[in-house]
């Protein structure tokens, strides 16, 4: 099982076994209050794993191991992208329930007389919470998101700023329903404290919002190059994100190193509506929000060799680590005409920094076995793990047959 599945699967336990005590332990009253501190809870633990300084602080510790610790232990660092998204998920699908107790209590105590002040209210707010809410998760569904990656991103946004202010109105309502002091109801609550910090957590990375001008280079109609000129450069691993505007469709991607000091690069690479209308019409500025955030590129570092496998626009996000050379590695890039799609400056470039890179031509020679392949490169640079960044399906079986033999394998999850 993933790491992924296994921090999701302990989050989800955790909760239930909560949920039983509360429920054989706790008055009706004490279980109202109750269920919404756990759903809250919730929330501001999905919401604070995702918040980019947080999950920079965790590549940076898990990524200081020293490379004399035994493989073993260095692997499992590894995988810290794989619990920051398990606990993300596992925490969202615990809200629901827990709000989904709550919606039905305070119902149950309206309906039988017991509701107390502001019952009506409520239930009406949290009802319209647990409909935000399961909306995201719907829109979040891997096949949905795949399918139809603007409702995914449009309910993210939308429907998480919806839901702060109607915890916000929540937290309000039971403190005026306590029967004293609002404001000293509300400083006493925890709920308050977690909703100020998931609004922090929402707002600081459009505090940060900034206009960069670029300069895009298209080598073909597969592919851009951009040059973000901001004045400084970003760190190896790291990846920020873009949009056209502000509230258009934000897109992530990998940041790589640029010749000038004051500035960087990344590829956008066909994939969709947006980059196929950000390469046929490439702007001359787009905005950038919050900080460049660590992804699972950055854990080669642990690892005293790995061997990089990337297939077609897989290649992008390889380059930074390729490029800085800090890792000693072998890249394996099974695609179509690289200098065609890619352009010949770029391939120069990769191949001055790989000089032994295997560039396997899929127009060529057809489709490698790749498990196969990776293995072999494994064995013979004497790797400690192989990356393999290609689309979902080729990554998850990849990852799959090559830890089936016992080689470390490393991808992305594509969670939500």
């Amino acid at each position: 099982m993933l790491p992924y599945l296994r921090w999701l699967a302990a989050v989800l336990i955790v909760n239930l076994v909560a949920a039983l005590l509360l429920v054989t332990s706790r008055s009706a009253p004490s279980m109202l209050t109750c269920t919404l501190t756990a759903a809250t809870v919730n929330i501001g633990l999905a919401t604070l794993v995702r918040q980019q300084y947080l999950v920079n602080g965790l590549f940076r510790l898990a990524t200081s191991i020293p490379l004399s610790w035994p493989l073993r232990v260095r692997s499992a660092a590894a995988q810290v992208y794989q619990f920051c998204g398990g606990i993300h998920v596992g925490c969202a699908v615990s809200a629901i329930g827990w709000f989904t107790a709550f919606t039905v209590l305070t119902a149950g105590g309206v309906l039988t007389g017991s509701g107390g002040d502001h019952g009506l209210a409520l239930v009406a707010v949290a009802a319209a919470i647990l409909v935000v809410l399961g909306g995201m998760a719907v829109c979040a569904r891997p096949s949905a998101r795949e399918q139809c990656h603007d409702r995914y991103e449009l309910s993210h946004r939308y429907g998480g700023w919806l839901a702060v202010v109607l915890f916000a109105l929540l937290t309000l309502l039971m403190a005026a329903r306590s029967g004293g002091s609002v404001v000293r109801a509300l400083v006493a609550s925890p709920g308050t404290w977690i909703v100020v910090g998931v609004a922090a957590c929402v707002v600081l990375p459009w505090l940060q919002l900034r206009h960069i001008p670029v300069s895009v280079v298209t080598p073909s109609d597969h592919v851009a190059l951009v040059t973000l000129h901001h004045g400084r450069r970003t760190r190896p691993g790291t990846a920020s994100r873009i949009a056209r505007r502000p509230l258009g469709e934000w897109h992530s991607f990998a940041d790589m190193p640029s010749p000038d000091a004051g500035s960087s690069r990344m590829a956008v690479s066909r994939s969709g509506n947006w980059t196929a209308r950000f390469i046929a019409d490439p702007p001359d500025s787009v905005w950038v929000r919050g900080v460049p955030t660590a992804g699972v590129v950055t854990v080669a570092r642990l690892f005293t060799r790995v061997v990089w496998v990337a297939t077609g626009s897989g290649i992008a996000p390889c380059l930074p680590q390729l490029l800085w050379n800090r890792t000693p590695a072998r890249l394996v890039w099974v695609t179509r005409d690289p200098e065609r799609t890619y352009g010949a400056e770029l391939v120069r470039e990769i191949l001055a920094a790989q000089p032994d890179a295997i560039l396997y031509q899929t127009d060529a020679h057809g489709h490698p076995d790749l498990a196969g392949l990776a293995y072999r490169v494994c064995r013979e640079t004497g790797a400690e793990a192989v990356i393999c960044i290609s689309n979902r399906k080729a990554t998850l079986r990849l990852v799959a047959q090559l830890r089936h033999r016992g080689v470390t394998a490393i991808g992305p999850i594509w969670d939500s």
